[in-house]
Formats: C-alpha cells, structure tokens, sequence
C-alpha cells in the first residue's frame, strides 16, 4: 500500500483557501494540513474596513470559502498553531507547543504584518491596526456616531476605513506624513481625485502631518503632531504599510529579498517548498522584473500555479497585476503598474466628476489604467495592455470613442 504523501500549507490567507482547493482539483491525493495562528477559516480581508467593521456582515458572511468546501476536499485545518521554525533537512515544521509535524511539499502562504508606529503612546488602549478579524473586533468597541477618529495613514487602507467610519457617523481626520495622500502608491492626478472627494464627504485630511506621540490617561485621547498640531481622538487606527511575513523563510534560510523569492512556477530556493501571496516576490514577465504584490489577484493566481507545481503539472505563471478600491459609491479598478509612465491620459471629468479613467502610458503603449466607476474602460484596459497596442492619444481620451476601436 502506498504511503500518502502530506502537504503542509503555513498560513490562512487567501492563497492558502485556493492551495488546498487547486491541489485536490489537479490531482493531490495525499493529506492537506493547513496551520494558522488565527482561529479563523480563511476570509477576505478586504470586507473588514468596510462591511465587516460597519457590522453589516459577520465572520461568517467573510469567509472565502464554507466548511464544507474544505470538508468535501479532505483539507484538515489546525487552527490557534503557530509555526515556530522549518527543519529543512528532515523536512518537519516545529510548532509552538513543542510539537513538530513532517511535510513532503511544504507551502508559505504567510502574508503580511503591519508595519508598526514607534511613537510614544502607540500601546494605549484605543490605538489599533487594521489586518485581522480580532483586530476589528477592538476597533468596534470604540466606534460610534459622533466620536473622533484619528488615522495615522492616508494610503487606500486608510482611506477606505476613513470613508467607513465617516457613514457610521464619527468626526474622522487623516493624518498623512507625505506631501498628499496615497503618494507611494498613485499619481499626483489621483491623489487629488480622493482628496476632493474626502473634503466633499467631510473628511478633514491633513498632510505633511507627521504623529510625534499619541497621549491619554486611561485611553488613547489626542495624537500630537511634530509641528505641535493636535487632534482629538476616541480612536486612532494605524495603516502606514505592511511587511512581507518572511521570518520563517529566512530562518529557514531560504533566499529572501524584499519577500520570499519564489520561480515563474512559485518555488522557493528550496525544491519542495513553495510560497505563494503578499510574501512573495516573483519574476514577472509582463513587465520583465522581479516584483512583490499585495492583492488578492496575485495570491489566487500564485497558489493556483503552486498546486500546479506540487502535483507534478507545472505551468509558468504570467499575470496582469490588479487590484481594486471601494470607498463611498467609488469603485476603482487598477489594471496594471504605472511605474515609468512618461503619459497620462485622462477620460471622463477627474476634476469635478466620479467617473473616469485615467491610462498610464510609456513610449506610446499602455502600462497601466486606474478605473473610477468605468468598468468597460477597466476590461478593455486590461486587453490594451497586454497587447502592448500604440495607442491614439486623443482617441483614448475622446469618451465617445468605444474601447474596442483602439485595439488594432
């Protein structure tokens, strides 16, 4: 009788829920463990700074997948574990309580940390980070209509939660360290787009707001600026940022460099381990660099390539990055990495509208397209892209013109 081989997969992110489903869906017939130091089954994340921290939708109504899915698919989960450290040469993982557990294929779905605030204050009650279910768990019990809220971060995180607590009726403030929100991230065009409509929804938004420490007795009650501004607070949430989780690959000593470095077919330095998600940087070939993506997309389709790999069907990955932003009755989609963009080209009313596109070109061709509630413009984009089509300028901006006359 054969003996049946087991896969380890560290971590209950969205690229672990879609591991242990495409492993069993391309041919893994041998035992599927996934180990997280949540309690939870694995959930979007995205739902938390809207809906879920709003109490429109519970931990259940969050989950990528229900029980049963992973019931029918044989995935055992252990959950509340926590991986200590990875024994390469004997091929065993070391939890927590002392236990330690033997893998064939080993997987790293580990995600991202937050980058923390290290300001004096930064512990009191009442100063949160928003990543996990327990994390917004804290935060409910200090929101309310007509409280203050303080975010420390003007990126999409940030803004998103702004926009949330805004509806659920506190007095909310950005503070934001850089020159306008969303800087490391966007373009001068986009930034100003959502610091209009903040301004528009009643956000007070304030840059070049550098927090120097977070005061209170009992609670977080004020955060004080470097040049002596203060703000009121019953709640500051902090969104400056995430760290790819690469402790236990390092100690592992595999290779690590701005994320665990990972093939086109998801593999570690090491053959029988893989790595899939935030963690993660990968050679891409769409735009012939090695690059470290925080979206859902990414962690779906690098799994999905992993379990490809694991069961012996391996299959290059080659993906248009994506990613998508909810705030308001916004919806933006971006397709694509405008880094080097020598172009902008706008369609549609960016300075007193809700609706437009703005495309990122270099050398003629797009790179990139953030989509403001125009989702043809969003799906035709994608197309563009990919074939690397010169484009006509003023065709692209001329809204009359349908998208799909631009691809030659």
């Amino acid at each position: 009788m054969a003996i049946k081989k087991n896969c380890i997969v560290v971590g209950a992110s969205h690229a672990a829920a879609q591991l242990a489903i495409s492993l069993r869906q391309q041919g893994w017939e041998g035992t599927i463990t996934v180990l997280s130091d949540e309690y939870y089954l694995p959930y979007h994340r995205p739902p938390l700074s809207k809906d879920y921290l709003s109490g429109e939708k519970d931990s259940s109504d969050i989950l990528i997948r229900p029980p049963a899915a992973y019931e029918k698919a044989r995935v055992r989960f252990g959950l509340g574990v926590r991986v200590e450290t990875i024994d390469r040469p004997n091929k065993t993982v070391q939890l927590a309580g002392g236990e330690s557990m033997s893998y064939d294929k080993l997987v790293l779905a580990t995600g991202a940390r937050v980058r923390k605030l290290a300001i004096s204050g930064a512990e009191l009650p009442g100063v949160y980070y928003l990543r996990s279910v327990s994390d917004v768990e804290q935060i409910k019990r200090y929101v309310g209509a007509g409280k203050k809220a303080v975010i420390i971060g003007g990126g999409y995180i940030g803004l998103e939660t702004a926009a949330m607590l805004k509806k659920i009726g506190m007095d909310v403030t950005v503070l934001e360290a850089m020159d306008r929100v969303l800087q490391r991230v966007t373009t001068q065009e986009i930034s100003e787009f959502y610091t209009r409509i903040h301004y528009e929804e009643g956000i007070n938004i304030v840059t070049q707001a550098i927090a120097k420490s977070i005061e209170g007795e009992k609670k977080v009650e004020k955060v004080i600026c470097a040049d002596g501004q203060t703000h009121e607070a019953d709640l500051v949430i902090v969104g400056i940022g995430v760290i790819p989780a690469t402790e236990l690959a390092e100690s592992a000593d595999l290779a690590v460099e701005n994320g665990i470095k990972v093939n086109e077919f998801s593999q570690t330095s090491d053959p029988d381990i893989f790595a899939a998600g935030d963690c993660t940087n990968h050679y891409n070939p769409i735009y012939e660099r090695h690059i470290r993506l925080e979206s859902v997309q990414n962690a779906v389709d690098q799994a999905s390539i992993a379990a490809g790999s694991i069961c012996g069907k391996p299959k290059p990955y080659s993906s248009l990055p994506w990613f998508w932003s909810d705030q308001y009755d916004i919806k933006l989609q971006i397709a694509g990495l405008s880094q080097g963009f020598d172009k902008v080209v706008v369609r549609g009313d960016i300075a007193n509208g809700r609706s437009f596109a703005a495309f990122y070109l270099r050398e003629g061709k797009m790179l990139a397209v953030d989509a403001i509630n125009k989702p043809q413009e969003f799906i035709w984009a994608k197309k563009l892209i990919l074939a690397k089509t010169e484009m006509d300028v003023e065709a692209l901006a001329d809204e009359s013109i349908h998208m799909k006359t631009l691809i030659s």
